[in-house]
């Protein structure tokens, strides 16, 4: 679309809030305006650098995995020094800092393998969402009508059903497998997608520039595709943010509950603390670090995934 030409602000006086969001709608239309204005914000928010640090961290970590471990995933190096009622801890063995767990693993190699897997586990579910949101919201938004109400009416089914809940029933029926625990999580996460890109959509929709080039006579999925859903995707951008948060502690909870799947002394923070609660009284570290981990990834996400909502959000600009 051709850029527009936002008008001047006043020089004077207090600035109106509809004003405000009006300029911000109008820079939105503009090549890359809005974004820019976006990306500036995230800059000189603090919530949002730690936020993006603490991702970073996670991410980095994830993906050196097989370099900075100091053993593969499900090495069992400290076997010896396990006995039925000790298990070496922090600080005991030199060349285990963080101790070993009740198989001999070592705790700070499976830390770092486990993110790996929780990083996958939250990326790849939250994606799985986002497709079957984007699909079913873009539907809905666009022919309305019975098509509208036949998918909102399936939507509010799925969200009826507790997120958890729903994840653990699917998953459970699929099978006790990494990927099973991947779609349970995004299936859960469709109807959230779905329902804010059809009613971001719907308010597009009813936009004056909508309405010119409906008058100008483009048809009806080169208006969806060129300008509807381009200015729509913002809001669900931000939800897949927060979302992820979600996706790594649900990951935690499916796999806490047996329906991961692996081997005992495969590397993931839920599995972790599955057979850590067997230990609590003699090894409370090993439900404390991995629960840590979980805290401060999903923290991470959450308020990075804030500081990206303010920024989208012509309300919460500073005058």
């Amino acid at each position: 679309m051709s850029s527009v030409i936002l008008p001047p602000a006043p020089s004077g006086g207090p600035v109106d809030d509809n004003e405000i969001v009006d300029r911000e709608l109008l820079s939105a239309r503009s090549p890359g305006g809005f974004w820019r204005d976006v990306f500036g914000r995230l800059r000189h928010n603090p919530t949002a650098w730690v936020g993006a640090a603490i991702v970073f961290v996670f991410v980095v970590v994830a993906l050196l995995a097989p370099w900075l471990a100091p053993y593969p995933e499900t090495a069992l190096p400290g076997a010896k020094y396990i006995t039925p009622t000790h298990i070496p801890g922090p600080g005991e063995i030199d060349e285990f800092p963080l101790g070993l767990d009740r198989f001999g693993g070592d705790v700070l190699s499976k830390l770092i393998w486990g993110a790996r897997a929780s990083l996958m586990i939250g990326v790849v579910s939250t994606v799985f969402g986002l497709i079957g949101g984007l699909l079913l919201g873009l539907l809905a938004g666009t022919f309305g009508g019975w098509v509208d109400t036949v998918i909102m009416r399936f939507v509010d089914i799925l969200l009826s059903v507790p997120n958890l809940l729903l994840a653990v029933s699917i998953a459970a029926i699929l099978g006790q497998t990494q990927l099973s625990v991947m779609i349970a999580i995004g299936a859960s996460q469709v109807p959230i997608f779905a329902r804010l890109l059809r009613a971001s959509m719907l308010q597009q929709r009813s936009a004056d520039y909508i309405l010119s080039a409906q008058t100008l006579g483009l048809g009806r999925g080169t208006i969806t595709m060129s300008h509807v859903l381009p200015n729509s995707i913002g809001p669900v951008i931000v939800q897949g943010t927060l979302t992820l948060a979600t996706a790594v502690i649900d990951a935690a909870a499916l796999s806490y509950l047996g329906l991961g799947g692996g081997r005992p002394e495969t590397a993931e923070w839920g599995r972790m603390l599955t057979y850590a609660q067997n230990e609590l009284a003699i090894a409370p570290w090993l439900a404390f670090f991995p629960g840590i981990c979980i805290m401060i990834t999903a923290l991470g996400f959450t308020l990075f995934g804030e500081a990206l909502r303010e920024a989208m959000d012509p309300r919460t600009r500073r005058r």
